[in-house]
């Protein structure tokens, strides 16, 4: 398993001891009759008592120091080292350590109490999650100076009313920058996530979560997704009190793929994240996704 980023502010015996010897017990391979075993050290008084004594303890202390050889080797193997012992991964991916950028001096955080406007004040494009481990980072949303065109994050969507209607309300609620980042894990699962920030805290609460997410579904269509509804597989201890939520699963029967959508209403920040995969887009790294941006932008 994988263990979940910080956010920082059996083995084969040895042949020669389970091998058959020349005086073991067993069938004769002439006569196939059953040999007697070695016979026990002699009981009998005398000098020729002692080397005999002192052969089997040699041999005794042979074998025990294997033994304890052996099972030193196991005990200090890692559990997914000794075969037949390796845990099932949950699916999590690995990302890299999870640090926030740095607040200009004297500015205050997104939710402390003298930030009224709910301002992040640190750079956006810092404040997107990074591809996790082995993915490959689409480099078209990336910009060539980091920001996205309001074009591009609209191309998202299927119908060109839904494009139209996003884009005028996106111009009214003065929309200052798009932040964005997207990549491809090997199993075909593709991520993006967009960072959409605004004025203040309250252009994003009343001006577009309200109008842009409803309980049941979302108004927008995302392209390649049919039928979607609420989401509530997410574990309770992932809600963080001052940030949002809202999430989506596409119901079957789906198409070619299926998409997960989720979010967020984080101070002057609106986060989209998207997923998709061919087949079935699996919910424990759209879960843990979200649940890291979330954690960025808190």
């Amino acid at each position: 398993m994988t263990e979940q980023p910080r956010l920082i502010d059996e083995a084969e015996p040895d042949s020669a001891l389970v091998g058959e010897s020349p005086n073991s017990a067993g069938p004769s391979a002439a006569t196939g009759e059953a040999q007697p075993g070695p016979a026990a050290p002699p009981v009998a008084r005398g000098r020729r008592v002692l080397p005999a004594l002192l052969r089997w303890t040699a041999a005794l202390a042979v074998l025990a120091a294997a033994g304890t050889a052996t099972a030193y080797g196991i005990a200090g193997m890692e559990r997914t080292d000794v075969p037949g012992l390796a845990t099932e991964s949950d699916g999590r991916w690995d990302f890299p350590q999870l640090t926030k950028p740095p607040l200009p001096a004297g500015s205050p955080g997104p939710f402390a109490k003298d930030n009224a406007a709910g301002t992040h004040h640190a750079d956006l494009r810092a404040l997107v999650l990074p591809a996790p481990e082995g993915a490959k980072e689409d480099k078209t949303l990336r910009g060539s100076d980091g920001w996205l065109a309001t074009k591009d994050y609209l191309a998202e969507y299927e119908l060109k009313e839904d494009r139209d209607a996003l884009g005028q309300r996106l111009v009214d609620l003065g929309l200052r920058h798009i932040a964005a980042r997207g990549w491809t894990t090997p199993d075909g699962t593709r991520t993006r996530v967009y960072l959409l920030r605004f004025g203040t805290a309250t252009v994003v609460e009343e001006g577009m979560a309200r109008y842009a997410a409803s309980y049941s579904s979302p108004v927008y269509q995302v392209r390649g997704a049919g039928e979607t509804r609420y989401d509530s597989g997410f574990p309770g201890s992932s809600e963080m009190v001052d940030i949002a939520r809202t999430a989506y699963v596409e119901a079957k029967p789906y198409g070619a793929e299926q998409v997960r959508q989720a979010y967020l209403v984080a101070g002057d920040v609106y986060a989209v994240i998207l997923q998709s995969r061919k087949g079935t887009a699996e919910a424990v790294p759209f879960q843990q996704t979200v649940t890291l941006q979330s954690q960025l932008l808190g």
